[in-house]
């Protein structure tokens, strides 16, 4: 290796086992007040991933998310929760594991170091250069990953990635690297805590601008959101109440007329309401 490996170094707390209750809640929540910090620091990599994600998208392209365990768990939860939030196909973004779905409840041996299956999987969506890959991966060792941004390098598709350990291999094969660099985890190595979170943070970060810059949000509103439960609708309408400065009853009237946030205030825009 021509680099640390930091997710994995000694925990800067030692005896565990013999913490109160109390001293365990403050160790790990003294860690993860750095992790904030670190994805702050990688800003600058990550505005310019995202242009790119917003480019693609425009012209008909897809984001993909490839990933094994708790980091394709991660690319997984963030591609699933655009379609309700922002109203977007369930094609548009899409999250990836080594082990496929199965990988997604239970951890499935060795798939991570299956160095052909990240670019077959892909294949299986037709993966072109109008789309854009991401690798998650904590270590940023992942063979399942690596292999598969490598191919894509090699097909002209662009990469981009999300590791916390700085100047990985999987760093030096996407062409949009993301180093959040947040040092040893309160469990030695156990990169689901620190590094899970960055993750995670970069993730919200990465598809909540795309999807604002693509129009999917107005004002600071989710005016394309999915309408799938009872919870949802209350804030639909409420949301037009207060754009359009109409009562609850007109706004609930013209939601179930229209059957979202967005084409309600602009058919009420119209007049055509």
């Amino acid at each position: 290796m021509d680099f640390i490996k930091t997710t994995e170094l000694p925990s800067r707390h030692d005896h565990l086992e013999k913490m109160t209750t109390s001293e365990l809640l403050k160790g790990i929540n003294e860690e993860d007040k750095t992790v904030p910090t670190a994805v702050e620091r990688s800003i600058p990599q990550i505005e310019p991933l995202v242009d790119q994600i917003v480019n693609k998208l425009k012209d008909g392209g897809r984001l993909f998310y490839l990933g094994a365990g708790t980091s394709g768990r991660l690319g997984i939860v963030d591609a699933s929760e655009c379609p309700p939030t922002f109203g977007v196909s369930p094609d548009l973004v899409v999250g990836l594991i080594a082990g496929g779905d199965t990988a997604i409840r239970n951890a499935v041996e060795f798939a991570e170091d299956n160095v052909a299956q990240g670019w077959k999987d892909l294949e299986g969506f037709q993966v072109s250069e109008k789309d854009v890959v991401i690798g998650i991966a904590a270590s940023g060792t992942t063979p399942y990953v690596i292999s598969a941004l490598q191919e894509c390098n090699n097909k002209g598709i662009i990469t981009g990635c999300i590791t916390c350990n700085e100047g990985s291999p999987l760093a030096k094969t996407a062409k949009y690297p993301i180093e959040v660099i947040v040092g040893p985890e309160f469990v030695t190595g156990s990169s689901r805590m620190k590094a899970g979170t960055a993750q995670k943070l970069v993730l919200n970060m990465i598809s909540t601008s795309v999807m604002i810059k693509l129009g999917r949000v107005k004002g600071n509103r989710m005016v394309d959101m999915q309408l799938s439960n009872n919870k949802l609708v209350e804030r639909g309408i409420k949301m037009i109440m207060n754009e359009i400065n109409v009562d609850y009853a007109k706004a609930e009237k013209l939601l179930s007329k229209h059957k979202s946030v967005r084409n309600a205030i602009e058919a009420y825009g119209n007049k055509e309401n």
